[in-house]
C-alpha cells in the first residue's frame, strides 16, 4: 500500500509537468500559455514605451552642453599641486626621493600648459597679457562650434614653472605648490570692489580683474616661522585674470586650460610643521567650515635639512 501511494505521488508531479491526455504543461495548454504570453508581450511592452517616451519627452527639456538647474552649485573651490595625503608636504632636503613625487605630480600637470601643448591647430588664442575683463564667447551650445580659449604660458610661473628649476625649489628648501580655482561651467568669478576687504600685502597691487590669493601662516605663533612668499602668475599679479571667465564646459571648451598661480615659500623653518592657509578674494567667493576647500585650502610643510 505504502509503494502503491508512493506511486501515485511521483505520478501526480510528473502528470501536473506534463499531462499527456489533455496535452497540458503545467496544467494549461498550447494555447492558453500562447493568450498569456501574448498579454504580458503587450503589456510590458506598453509599460516600456510609456517609458521610453517620457525619458525622450524629458531629454527635449535638457540641454547637452548646460545643466538645467545650478542654484545649488557652490561658488568654486580652491585647489593646489601637488596633493598630499592629508595635504602634507613632507620632505628632506638632502634626499631628492623624499620630494620626488611632489616633482611628477608638478610636471604632470605642467605639461599640459607647455606651449607645444597649445600650439599648431589647437583651439588657442592669443589673449592679453595682462589682466582684462570676461571674454563672452557665444551662448552654450554649438551653434558656432567649438569655442576657443586663451593660452595660459607655464613661462608666467617663473621660478615655479619647472624650466629652470626642476626640482620647484624643494631642493633648496623653499618649495612651490600651483593655485588653481576649479572649474563651474558658465561662472562669472567677481573680484573684490576694492582693496580694502583685502590683506594689506594685496592692497598695493589690486586690480579689479584680479581674483586675488594670499597665503598666510594658520596660526599667529606661526607667522615667523615662513619667511617670503611669493606669487607667479600672469603679468606678475598674485590672483586669476578674469579674461578666463566664464567657462563653457568640455563639450565646447574641450582644451579649456585654467590659470593658475604658482606661489613658493621661502626659508620655510626646518624641522618642525607649520600649517599655512591660503585663500582667494571675491565678492561671490565663500567660505566655510564644513568645506575646507571652498575658496580656500590648508597645507602644512615639514622641511627636513
Amino acid at each position: 500500500m505504502a509503494r502503491a501511494k508512493g506511486k501515485d505521488g511521483d505520478g501526480g508531479w510528473k502528470k501536473f509537468l506534463w499531462d499527456s491526455e489533455k496535452k497540458q504543461f503545467l496544467g494549461r495548454t498550447g494555447s492558453s500559455w500562447s493568450k498569456i504570453f501574448l498579454f504580458y508581450l503587450i503589456f510590458y511592452g506598453c509599460l516600456a514605451g510609456i517609458f521610453i517616451g517620457t525619458i525622450q519627452v524629458l531629454l527635449l527639456t535638457i540641454s547637452e552642453f548646460e545643466p538645467k538647474y545650478q542654484d545649488r552649485v557652490a561658488p568654486p573651490g580652491l585647489s593646489h599641486t601637488p596633493y598630499s595625503f592629508k595635504t602634507e608636504i613632507s620632505f628632506s632636503m638632502s634626499d631628492s626621493k623624499t620630494y620626488e613625487s611632489y616633482v611628477k605630480s608638478l610636471n604632470k600637470f605642467l605639461d599640459h600648459y607647455n606651449d607645444s601643448s597649445q600650439g599648431g591647430n589647437t583651439p588657442f588664442e592669443n589673449c592679453e597679457e595682462v589682466p582684462t575683463g570676461y571674454i563672452a564667447r557665444g551662448p552654450l551650445d554649438d551653434s558656432e562650434g567649438q569655442k576657443r580659449a586663451c593660452r595660459f604660458y607655464r613661462t608666467w610661473l617663473k621660478t615655479c614653472s619647472g624650466i629652470n628649476d626642476p626640482n620647484y625649489g624643494y631642493a633648496d628648501g623653499n618649495p612651490c605648490i600651483v593655485a588653481k580655482l576649479n572649474r563651474i561651467l558658465n561662472f562669472y568669478p567677481k573680484p573684490p570692489q576694492n582693496s580694502t576687504v583685502l590683506p594689506e600685502e594685496l592692497q598695493t597691487n589690486y586690480n579689479k580683474f584680479i581674483m586675488p590669493i594670499h597665503c598666510a601662516a594658520k596660526k599667529e605663533e606661526d607667522r615667523d616661522k615662513i619667511g617670503p612668499v611669493n606669487y607667479f602668475g600672469m603679468g606678475g599679479f598674485s590672483g586669476f585674470p578674469l579674461q578666463y571667465y566664464p567657462y563653457y564646459g568640455k563639450r565646447l571648451q574641450e582644451k579649456y586650460l585654467q590659470p593658475l598661480v604658482a606661489i613658493q615659500f621661502m626659508n620655510v623653518s626646518q624641522n618642525m610643521e607649520v600649517r599655512i592657509e591660503c585663500k582667494v578674494y571675491g565678492e561671490n567667493i565663500n567660505y566655510s567650515i564644513k568645506d575646507r576647500f571652498l575658496g580656500r585650502f590648508e597645507i602644512k610643510f615639514d622641511v627636513k635639512s
